[in-house]
This record gives structure tokens, C-alpha cells and sequence, in this order.
């Protein structure tokens, strides 16, 4: 067996009940509680999405979960052998380092130089694959991130802010393409994100933590919760997202083109 950080588990890889899951997980930093208690549970195929305030934990609760950070107390279990795809909130590349995307997209991969290119094409950004990447914009980084972490055909998706710094119409493809790989390979997606309205559309359960579990469900269930009101207000109800459609797109460079010629 692999070795494992203290407080994690390997489950049997044939429990179908969950493929990653936290037990009364609590995390202590310095004289600070930053986790408090923590039960969560993330089965094969299903999309969980972590909401809650700045400063709440949702993102030393995925380090937890990931292994980065040891928690203070309780378990973390992974199903044995779990190819995990991991889309961190933040990542400045060095000037000075050398490297093109489709290059960094493949650290850690044995993937083909044409999967690379078919994985930047997938998330919309084909076009940049020989271009500097500290010359992104934190839209198009999110973009390469999302592509290197799908190189990994992984089992669970697990996205910290995956559409942060992406525009509107970006963010609707960018979902569409994580529900597309939850749909075609039976991935599980556990991420966090501060877009309630468009969360409420593309998840199947929203876990609302503020150091603790304060409630759990389904979209429509979690939205009437007084715990989930009190931390975001009554007016979530009026949180709509507004769909329309193109009969065009635009490449990375902000050439307008066909919509059939969008990934050529």
C-alpha cells in the first residue's frame, strides 16, 4: 500500500458507497479552529459543491481531503488507487521559467503530444498551447489547469474556484465541460465555489461549511435552509443565471468565428 498521510485511509477499491469521504475531521492551526467535526461523503459520478463564506475552510478542507494537510483529528478515507484530478485556487508561474502550456499540461503525464492539444481544445484555449504561460490571463490559467487535471481521466474532479477569473459566457462552457466529464466517464466532482446561482444549476448536492457542516442537500432543498439564509441572505432567491445563445464564438485570441469552426 502507498504510503498515506496521517489521518488517511485506503478503502477497499471495491466499496461502490463513496470514493473519498471525511470522519468528524477537525483541523487546529496555531490557536485557531479551522475545521470543526467534518462529515462529508462524495460517491462515484456525483458532483458536490462546497459553498460558504470567506474564511469558512472550504479550502483547507479540500487540502485536507487531498492529502496536503494532515488533519488534527478524524479520518480521511480514498478509495484504494484513486486517480484524483486536482484543480488548486491559485498558481503564478515564474517568468523566468521557461515553459509553453501544452508543456505544462503534461507535467506528470505520459499523455501524447495530440492528447495535450485535444485536452486545450476541450476547455477552450487550443489556440495558446505554444504560448509562454506566465503570458495567461487568470481566466486562461484557470482554463490550462482544468486541461492538465482532466490529462489525468480522473475518478474524482476536485476544483478549488475553478471558474475564477473567467467571464460569464466562460464560466457556462467551463461547467458544461465538468458536467460533460461527470456525464461521459462516471467521474465523481467535488468542488468549491463562490457562484451560487450558477452552482445551484450544476451540482447534485451543496455541502454550505462554515468550520462546520451547517447544512447539506440538494440545490433546491438547501436554499430554503434558515443556516444557509443567515450566512448569504433572503435575497437568494433571486440569484437566476441568465442562458442565451451564440451563433458564433470566439477563439483565445478574440477572433470571431462559426460555431462549427470554434475548435478546429
Amino acid at each position: 500500500m502507498p504510503h498515506l498521510p496521517r489521518g488517511t485511509l485506503a478503502m477497499d477499491s471495491g466499496t461502490p458507497q463513496s470514493v473519498l469521504r471525511a470522519e468528524n475531521v477537525s483541523l487546529v492551526l496555531g490557536a485557531q479552529s479551522i475545521l470543526s467535526g467534518v462529515d462529508l461523503a462524495v460517491a462515484p459520478g456525483e458532483s458536490v459543491t462546497l459553498v460558504g463564506p470567506n474564511g469558512a475552510g472550504k479550502t483547507m478542507l479540500l487540502r485536507v481531503l487531498m492529502g496536503l494537510v494532515a488533519p488534527t483529528s478524524g479520518v480521511v478515507a480514498r478509495r484504494s488507487g484513486l486517480r484524483v484530478g486536482y484543480l488548486p485556487q491559485t498558481l503564478a508561474p515564474d517568468p523566468i521559467l521557461p515553459m509553453d502550456v501544452r508543456r505544462f499540461v503534461g507535467i506528470g503525464s505520459d499523455a501524447s503530444q495530440s492528447r495535450r492539444s485535444q485536452a486545450l481544445d476541450e476547455v477552450g484555449i487550443g489556440d495558446l498551447s505554444r504560448r509562454p504561460l506566465h503570458e495567461l490571463s487568470g481566466g486562461e490559467m484557470r482554463r490550462a489547469m482544468l486541461a492538465r487535471a482532466l490529462l489525468r481521466d480522473p475518478e474524482i474532479l476536485v476544483m478549488d474556484e475553478p471558474v475564477q477569473g473567467v467571464d460569464l459566457a466562460g464560466q457556462v462552457e467551463l461547467y458544461d465541460r465538468i458536467a460533460k466529464v461527470k456525464t461521459d466517464n462516471g467521474s465523481a466532482v467535488l468542488m468549491v465555489s463562490h457562484d451560487l446561482n450558477l452552482v445551484m444549476a450544476a451540482t447534485d448536492r451543496v455541502i454550505c461549511l462554515n468550520h462546520h457542516v451547517c447544512c447539506e442537500g440538494a440545490p433546491e432543498s438547501v436554499r430554503g435552509n434558515a443556516e444557509y439564509r443567515a450566512l448569504f441572505g433572503d435575497d437568494v432567491e433571486s440569484l437566476a443565471v441568465y442562458t442565451h445563445h451564440h451563433d458564433h464564438a470566439h477563439r483565445a485570441d478574440g477572433e470571431v468565428v462559426p460555431l462549427e469552426q470554434a475548435h478546429d
